[in-house]
């Protein structure tokens, strides 16, 4: 019997609809017509007045409708994404009205290949169409019509649930207001498109196959045991399989010299393999992974811009390092797609060792950035308060992170904004800066942050926050993009300084650059008198764990924009202690400097 805890959505039950009637088919991309259509679902929380707080939830290849809770108290387990879902987990079932709705194609209650075909009398099988994920979406925005809701919050959905999103900001632009595709891509590479192929034959090679008519007769259990399989290791990663199941032995010490299964591994797919089958159709794994295969927004719209050049969602966009199937690259894919048309996106890639299966098993840190990003949206419409997660950017901060804070002052980098600007703030911390300029100077502000954790208080800010490496370059922006690119207390940190600054000034009208002055006379004293390399409340770094790795003065600076043919604005050196400009012997009384740069884009006659 389930134990249904506080966090439980409870007891729920999985209701059917009719969508598509006999008279009225739907129109496939397939160029054929499907009907009666009918969608199986489930809604937890409630609809608010405004009817602004309704969330879709776009499941995987295996999952179903029954995203949280209990079919019934004699259920051992919940939903697929019970621990994602539910009173005060990351999306709060007691602030959103959640829906979840087995997709077009699949075998738990939504019309598919095991649905009664009504010409025949008997289950579709093979006659089935083939369908898209666009068909998918098609029929969920028809369930939404019915269940009469107006506007999504946000849609949210990882793997091929994260193609269903990336398809509804894109078919519907004006239906989502976020998009949160995590663990996916804009179309699958021919690595796993070979997976699929494998795991589709091995379904199609089965001789209880029949034909696809297997139905009241023994079926392609094995075969679709073995898709499950192949489709498993896909879904690991090597370092979670080494540490979960090494060369361990089930329950034996030596080897069995025979072709049984002995290997932990080996059991572990065994029984993955087994389970499938009882729960699920080999036709509708045929059809599902042939939709994913045929996904791809490149070659539907020309380019990922193209396809990305309407959408108005907010995007938060999440991959996990460890996941080789959709790997982070082809999210970054997207992130710079979307950025590149000035869309509103963060990003994150969340260090994991689970693989693709990650945005399964990562509730913790995946929830948050999840509700962080939800409340952060629901915000624009209500004007509540940030979510409690933001109490996490009030953390005991490390040396690095206290250096990284003790910037020069805000509210002088601020004075040299313009109102109404486009800023990119690069190294933007917890993203303190950038919303006092949203607030205080109406801008319009971007960040790029590298610390995880720092991100997640920019996404608890409401701000686009792209979590890169700034040494990768910013290629996805124009020439001139922004109107200010501010490169705080970071340009000492960067192996190639050179490389970083060319780059800030190509997007850049106006680069507003800090960093501490090591010319200053505490460091010259510290390192005559000690002969050791100076600490100090601005440089609180031994020379071992320092993040600094250049050490630069004013001086040099002036030299470096010579060199680089950069015009100096504006150098306004200062100390802890005020916020005045330093007038006398600046590289000496100097503790840290701003200077506002700019070069001008050179304009090549034909």
């Amino acid at each position: 019997m389930a134990e249904i805890g506080k966090n439980s959505v409870g007891i729920v039950q999985t209701q059917t609809i009719r969508l598509v009637e006999p008279e009225q088919p739907l129109e496939l991309d397939c160029g054929k017509s499907l009907a009666p259509i009918d969608a199986a679902y489930e809604t937890y929380g409630q609809l608010n007045a405004a009817g602004d707080n309704a969330i879709l939830i776009c499941h995987a290849l295996s999952g179903n409708a029954h995203v949280a809770g209990y079919n019934s108290a004699d259920d051992k387990k919940p939903g697929w994404w019970d621990v994602m879902v539910g009173p005060g987990k990351g999306i709060d079932t007691n602030k959103y009205f959640v829906i979840c709705s087995n997709f077009l194609g699949g075998c738990s209650g939504t019309t598919g290949p095991s649905s009664i075909n009504p010409e025949t009398g008997k289950p579709y099988g093979l006659d089935f169409p083939i369908i898209t994920i666009a068909d998918m979406v098609r029929v969920q925005k028809l369930l939404l019509d019915k269940l009469e809701i107006k506007q999504l919050l946000a849609v949210i959905g990882g793997s091929i649930g994260g193609m269903q999103v990336l398809q509804w900001a894109i078919e519907y632009p004006d239906f989502v207001k976020a998009a949160l595709p995590i663990a996916t891509t804009s179309h699958l590479g021919a690595q796993s498109i070979a997976f699929d192929t494998v795991g589709r034959n091995a379904i199609l090679a089965d001789a209880n196959f029949a034909g696809g008519q297997y139905e009241d007769k023994r079926g392609p259990d094995r075969g679709l045991a073995i898709a499950r399989m192949i489709g498993h290791i896909t879904y690991l990663s090597e370092q979670g399989m080494r540490e979960k199941f090494g060369r361990k032995l089930r329950s034996a010490e030596q080897y069995s010299y025979d072709f049984n299964s002995e290997f932990a591994v080996e059991t572990y797919l065994d029984y993955q393999g087994q389970t499938f089958v009882e729960r699920f159709d080999a036709n509708s794994y045929l059809y599902i992974t042939k939709a994913a295969d045929y996904f791809d927004l490149q070659k539907e719209y020309g380019s990922l811009n193209k396809a990305f050049a309407n959408v108005k969602s907010r995007f938060l966009v999440v991959s996990f390092a460890s996941d080789w199937l959709y790997a982070p690259a082809q999210s970054r894919a997207m992130v710079e797609a979307l950025a590149a048309n000035r869309k509103d996106v963060s990003y994150c890639d969340i260090a994991s060792p689970y693989g693709h299966d990650a945005f399964l098993l990562e509730p913790e840190i995946l929830g948050w950035f999840i509700c962080c990003f939800l409340q952060a949206t629901y915000r624009l419409q209500t004007e509540q308060q940030p979510c409690s997660c933001y109490a996490r950017s009030m953390r005991e901060l490390s040396k690095f992170e206290h250096a990284h804070r003790a910037r020069v002052d805000y509210e002088l980098i601020e004075s040299l904004i313009e109102p109404n600007s486009t800023v990119l703030d690069v190294g933007c911390g917890d993203g303190e800066l950038l919303a006092n300029l949203v607030r205080d100077k109406n801008i319009k502000g971007d960040g790029i942050e590298l610390n995880q954790e720092l991100v997640l208080d920019c996404v608890c800010r409401r701000l686009p926050i792209i979590q890169q490496d700034i040494e990768q370059g910013l290629r996805y922006y124009g020439d001139k993009s922004f109107d200010y690119v501010i490169l705080s207390q970071t340009v000492q940190t960067v192996k190639n300084p050179e490389k970083v600054f060319t780059e800030l000034l190509r997007v850049g009208k106006k680069v507003i650059v800090s960093f501490p002055n090591f010319a200053h006379w505490r460091c010259r004293v510290h390192l005559s008198l000690r002969g050791k390399a100076p600490v100090t409340k601005q440089l609180p770094f031994g020379w071992h764990n320092s993040p600094n790795i250049h050490f630069l003065s004013m001086k040099d600076f002036d030299e470096f924009c010579k060199e680089l043919g950069v015009k100096v604005e504006e150098k306004i050196p200062l100390t802890k202690t005020r916020l005045g400009p330093v007038r006398f012997a600046p590289n000496l009384f100097a503790e840290q400097v701003i200077y506002v740069t700019s070069k001008e884009t050179k304009v090549h006659k034909p």
